[in-house]
């Protein structure tokens, strides 16, 4: 058998059979994953309480109220823009009914992340085809993939009309442009400029996607714009970056009155809960041993990266050393340094370092922030950009493992071993010589690995199958003392439905019909529907007989379940919620230090009924509102900053209007209200009312 060395065709005719193993490996892992997690997100399909929220601001959007909750009130109720207008189109395109229209976009983004993810560490591990020695046989087996798809919640927000899936579909399309980018190097030509400002463009969505994505997308155009580039390009990427997340950004202060969506104010997104923030981390990896494929995760990255140092160092083993000319060398100047590291930054050690680094600092930032009351959810997105450079691995086994161990005598160094099969003249071919012992310790360093990373790929595939099913202790049943529920078991249960996807299937859920019906009864003569304890009653809190002039008979429901309350309810119902996820007030009261997490906002109820103008005294008044509450309530509104607040989203939008809410965003994105009526009096200076019924 003839050796490699000597037959240039051979050695490609083997090169082609290597890639064609791998290729083949690579397109069957990611066509079982990929497949079990559409089957797994299917079997689990539900739109979430708070995916309907997003709905709400279609149905205002195609009803020309323009992107608002409620019509006539400027409100972002929604984190991810993106999410809002990528729905938008699909159901304009489509005409199709809007919870099904959310489900199916989400559940195709979620389902195509994982093959594009693992083809951009397919592409990563392209050059190690063949292991350190270059000769062996690789396969690209599903890794970080398997434990992605394995973790239940993964299958749960595959749909929920949540913008999960929007997230790990750009997370995996970004990283695809990353390695390509990193792969082409620092060449010029127009393929390539267009190719680096594309990815300047997707990074640059980052915070159009989700917020706290900003985190990826601005490390990676900080590795970009610090690469091997011409100023002109620089200049191009900021641009190209830049342009639509800047733009939405002014329309958003001048539209909406704030830096951020309201959401992030309700949930006082730079607040710090890391107590809670642990108990979240844990009861997402409790439930799953998820501890046991990290770790091995872990182990599997540093198997690689020592495995492609040993074959950096063979590549420049058999070469010689320069020829030494008795000119001194130069000393490196500073220029010549800086352009070396921003060479350097152009390298898939440089991207793996930075989707790493950027998915352990959106963990800290979750945990930080205390998670969130839904199992899982917002720790799933990090989880995924954390493992996307291990979402698939290689698995080489040497091309020569008997040689690799066969002692080498020194008959070996002078001459070749004859094989006794006859070539194709009918002499016997020439084998190549055993291989020199840094070769041999090479070959056993690929072996070991091979073996090493094949036990960690069985022992995460066993622990895939042994978990997937896992549920948390009394999900669907009890919230318990650590505010986080499984959310689609809770509804589940609590409606008796295995799948609830539109508006009309939440009707099962306590209290909905009841609000329908009352929502009928007083949509002529207006009021605010309040819930009570009983789940087949709400409250009504009438509006005066004789209106104030220029005042318009409304209804309003204050409930805190925003998305099933808000799709149940006509347009010209005005829906707001207690923590504040479209109702500002609430937004900016401050936050309560014991409060369940995502809900530690509670506006009273007699804000709301001041406000809304409802009548302050009983009878009419429900029992249980306190009457000098409503009363201090009504006085409290007329702290100038609030009135201020409420102008900026009531009064009709104009581009004078605009222009004093950009001024104002800075101002009111931290501006923050005491909960207590009697205390805000205080803060604002007002004076304190007299008591309705003095003693």
């Amino acid at each position: 058998m003839q050796s490699i060395d000597e037959s240039p065709t051979g050695f490609r005719a083997l090169t082609t059979g290597r890639t064609k193993v791998a290729a083949v490996s690579f397109v069957v892992g990611a066509v079982v994953v990929t497949t079990f997690f559409a089957i797994g997100a299917w079997q689990r399909r539900w739109i979430a309480d708070d995916g309907l929220i997003v709905l709400r601001t279609l149905r205002n959007l195609f009803a020309g109220n323009g992107p608002v909750f409620n019509a006539g009130e400027r409100v972002e109720a929604n984190t991810s823009t993106a999410w809002t207008y990528l729905l938008w189109f699909w159901a304009w395109i489509t005409d199709g009914q809007l919870e099904y229209v959310a489900l199916w976009v989400a559940l195709v983004c979620s389902v195509a992340a994982i093959p594009i993810a693992m083809y951009g560490s397919a592409r990563l591990f392209g050059t190690r085809i063949g292991g350190i020695t270059g000769d062996g046989w690789t396969l690209l087996l599903p890794f970080g993939a398997l434990i992605y798809i394995a973790i239940p919640p993964a299958r749960d927000f595959a749909t929920s009309g949540l913008e999960n899936g929007l997230c790990i579909f750009w997370a995996a399309v970004l990283w695809c442009q990353l390695v390509a980018w990193a792969r082409r190097g620092p060449h010029t030509g127009r393929g390539s400029a267009a190719a680096t400002l594309v990815l300047a463009f997707t990074a640059g969505l980052a915070p159009l996607v989700r917020p706290e994505l900003a985190i990826l997308g601005g490390l990676v155009l900080l590795l970009v714009f610090f690469a091997p580039l011409g100023w002109k390009m620089r200049v191009g990427v900021v641009v190209v970056a830049g342009a639509l997340p800047v733009g939405y950004q002014i329309f958003r202060m001048g539209y909406y009155a704030l830096l951020v969506p309201n959401p992030a104010v309700a949930k006082d997104a730079s607040g710090a809960k890391w107590d809670q923030g642990f108990a979240y981390l844990t009861n997402l990896f409790g439930p799953y041993v998820l501890v046991l494929p990290v770790v091995l995760a872990a182990v599997a990255g540093v198997l690689l990266i020592v495995g492609g140092r040993m074959r950096a160092a063979g590549a420049d083993a058999p070469g010689t050393a320069p020829a030494d000319t008795g000119d001194a060398t130069p000393a490196p100047t500073w220029s010549s340094r800086l352009a070396g590291w921003s060479r350097r930054l152009q390298s898939s050690t440089a991207v793996v370092t930075v989707v790493v680094l950027a998915g352990i600092v959106l963990i800290v930032y979750w945990m930080r922030q205390g998670g969130d009351f839904m199992h899982g959810r917002v720790l799933l997105v990090p989880v995924f950009v954390t493992l996307l450079p291990l979402m698939i691995v290689p698995v080489t086994i040497p091309g020569h493992v008997g040689a690799a161990f066969r002692r080498r005598s020194s008959k070996d160094s002078e001459s070749v071993i004859s094989d006794p099969v006859a070539g194709p003249g009918g002499d016997p071919e020439p084998m190549a010589a055993a291989p020199a012992p840094g070769d041999r310790r090479r070959a056993r360093a690929q072996l070991v690995g091979a073996v090493a990373m094949s036990g960690m790929w069985i022992t995460v595939v066993v622990w895939a199958v042994a978990t997937h099913a896992n549920v948390l202790p009394n999900a669907g049943i009890d919230i318990g003392r650590s505010g986080i529920v499984d959310e689609r078991r809770f509804y589940v249960t609590n409606m008796g439905n295995e799948n609830p996807v539109t508006a009309e299937d939440y009707l099962d859920y306590p209290r909905m019909a009841a609000m329908v019906e009352k929502i009928d009864e007083y949509r002529k003569d207006g009021g605010v529907i309040l819930p009570s304890f009983n789940y087949d009653e709400w409250y009504v809190a009438q509006l005066p007989a004789v209106m104030p002039k220029g005042a318009e008979r409304q209804v309003t429901v204050y409930f805190l379940n925003l998305g099933m309350t808000s799709m149940n309810a006509p347009l010209d119902v005005r829906v707001i919620d207690q923590m504040g996820l479209a109702y500002p007030l609430a937004a900016h009261t401050e936050r309560l230090e014991d409060g369940r997490i995502g809900h530690d906002k509670i506006l009273p109820s007699e804000w709301v009924v001041a406000e809304a103008g409802a009548f302050p005294r009983r009878p009419v008044l429900p029992g249980y509102l306190d009457e000098d509450l409503v009363r201090q309530a009504q006085v409290a509104l007329q702290c100038p900053e609030t009135k201020d607040r409420f102008a900026s989203f009531e009064a009709p939008w104009s581009f004078d209007r605009f222009k004093h809410n950009l001024r104002q965003a800075f101002t009111f994105n931290s501006y923050r209200i005491q909960r207590e009526p009697e205390y805000e009096i205080q803060r604002c200076g007002l004076e304190m009312p007299p008591p309705v019924h003095p003693r």
